[in-house]
């Protein structure tokens, strides 16, 4: 059906001047249209995409993939993590305490979920290390109540490197003068900045000997374990085995889709439906070449019967008509692609410097969980939409092309 012939005539009809110039537009608009469709489709995906990545590799780098935990401070961590490392699923084990209450500093209060650690285990499960700004995870000293605080905290309490604050603890001290708040005073050691809002305003860092002293426990007295897993979808389920086979104590697990699963599972469903309406954009699109084919038809009768008085049959007439709409769809999706790709690199520079050109950010930390645009491109995103537009374009042809199949020459001649 498609010799070469057919396919020349076909390609010459796309880019030939018709008598009907409005016919020239509308087949112009809907490649415009196609390519409009695929940048969108290619930039929407690439960022979703990267909210995705930057929630699994940002956030859940911060927060623990699961915990191990007991009602009572666990005595001998170090045993304990020797008896969790043995489940081939955990990649490292580290020691952890936590503790809510309030900073405050100069007048300014900020709540803070104090997590208390071992600095040189916790480099094992956490990304922390990597994005200090100031200090280090080293200077939290036993016995010196030093603290690393995100800079969005810092900013809000006013506080910089060297300067005090006070933690106060949401529990009462009973003493001769009366009830008092348990309070004491930390220097910051250390300051963080991962982009995740809710972790640079919220998560404060000490050493686990100074939590202790605020709980009133022994030295090495621990809340519990915190697990990093090879696999992080795997978490819930090993974590709970984990905790089954622990012994004698009464173990439970907690994982990170009970802190963070709801946003993770809402990310995954935007994706996949802001995909279903933008690929209906693109098939709104793909289908204008419809409109765009039945009036080349009505513009090429005479053509078309000439071509039939030649001995063309029916079937090379339509593989004329689907070439010609076939090559709307691949240039529009080609130019599409090439600007979708280029665009998808660069939405995270050009979004950045919008903002420090009008001084305004777009992804508030308040509300996001990060406070930029991330883009991340992945090939498979890129053919699947090109796949869905090159297919999509192709079936908008064969209505069109059956029109011009059944023209009969003599009914075409008549008013030529």
């Amino acid at each position: 059906m498609f010799r070469p012939l057919f396919v020349f005539i076909g390609t010459r009809y796309t880019r030939a001047k018709r008598r009907n110039h409005f016919v020239s537009f509308i087949s112009l608009t809907s490649m415009i249209g196609l390519a409009l469709g695929v940048v969108v489709m290619i930039v929407v995906l690439s960022v979703m995409n990267g909210f995705d990545h930057e929630m699994r590799t940002r956030v859940l780098g911060m927060v623990p993939h699961a915990t191990i935990e007991s009602a009572e401070p666990i005595n001998d961590w170090k045993a304990l993590a020797d008896k969790v490392k043995r489940n081939p699923q955990v990649l490292a084990v580290a020691p952890f305490t936590q503790m809510q209450g309030l900073l405050t500093s100069n007048g300014n209060v900020q709540k803070v979920l104090l997590n208390a650690i071992d600095p040189v285990q916790e480099r094992k499960v956490s990304i922390v290390d990597n994005f200090m700004k100031q200090g280090k995870l080293d200077d939290l000293v036993p016995g010196s109540f030093g603290i690393v605080i995100g800079d969005k905290a810092a900013t809000k309490l006013g506080v910089k490197m060297g300067d005090k604050l006070t933690f106060v603890a949401p529990e009462i001290t009973v003493t001769p003068a009366g009830m008092f708040p348990r309070m004491k005073r930390f220097t910051v050691v250390g300051i963080f900045h991962v982009g995740a809002g809710e972790l640079d305003g919220y998560l404060g860092l000490t050493n686990l000997d100074d939590i202790a002293k605020l709980h009133r426990w022994k030295p090495e007295q621990v809340q519990g374990l915190r697990l990093k897993f090879d696999d992080l979808f795997k978490a819930p389920r090993t974590a709970y085995e984990i905790a089954q086979t622990l012994g004698e104590h009464q173990y439970y697990a907690r994982d990170w889709t009970r802190t963070h699963g709801n946003l993770y599972q809402a990310i995954r469903m935007e994706k996949a439906m802001i995909g279903l309406l933008l690929l209906l954009i693109v098939a709104v699109a793909a289908f204008n070449i419809i409109s765009t084919l039945v009036m080349v038809v009505n513009d090429k009768k005479g053509d078309i019967a000439i071509l039939r008085t030649l001995g063309s049959t029916p079937g090379q007439i339509m593989a004329i008509f689907m070439v010609q709409g076939t090559v709307i769809g691949v240039v529009g999706t080609l130019i599409g692609a090439v600007l979708g790709i280029f665009a998808a690199l660069n939405v995270s520079a050009a979004i950045s410097a919008l903002e420090g050109l009008i001084g305004h950010k777009f992804l508030n930390a308040d509300v996001y969980f990060i406070d930029y645009l991330p883009s991340q491109l992945l090939a498979e995103d890129v053919l699947l939409v090109c796949g869905a537009a090159l297919i999509l374009s192709f079936l908008a042809t064969l209505y069109p092309a059956w029109r011009a199949a059944r023209t009969q020459p003599a009914e075409a001649l008549r008013y030529e």
